[in-house]
């Protein structure tokens, strides 16, 4: 099994929108490109300001670290959340049903 991460942050009132928007084109590209080695799912919560966001990547290599709207995303995050992301380290103990809606499959491996 490959690496896992968690990266929570909270954004401004003024910038959750335009926040939002840059991870649904992170999320976009990947549709488009289709890397292999990672499965990844970005959540706002509901106070509209905070983020979360998880995913595998499976092998040596982050697909993220190639992905032009990943480095767009990231280039004023401490703009739009001055208190900056905590990311982590993390390790998966089960999942269910936790898929991607573009293809429906079930990652046999986490999905026990």
């Amino acid at each position: 099994m490959g690496s896992a991460f968690v990266v929570r942050y909270q954004t401004t009132p003024e910038t959750a929108g335009e926040n939002e928007k840059l991870v649904e084109d992170v999320f976009a590209e990947l549709a488009r490109d289709r890397p292999g080695g990672l499965s990844y799912a970005s959540f706002k919560l509901d106070d509209g300001v905070s983020f979360v966001h998880v995913g595998v990547v499976e092998g040596d290599g982050n697909p993220l670290a190639a992905s032009t709207a990943f480095h767009e995303f990231q280039k004023g995050i401490r703009e739009r959340a001055p208190e900056g992301p905590v990311p982590s380290g993390a390790t998966l103990i089960g999942s269910y049903g936790f898929s991607t809606a573009e293809n429906g499959k079930r990652n046999e491996e986490t999905d026990r």
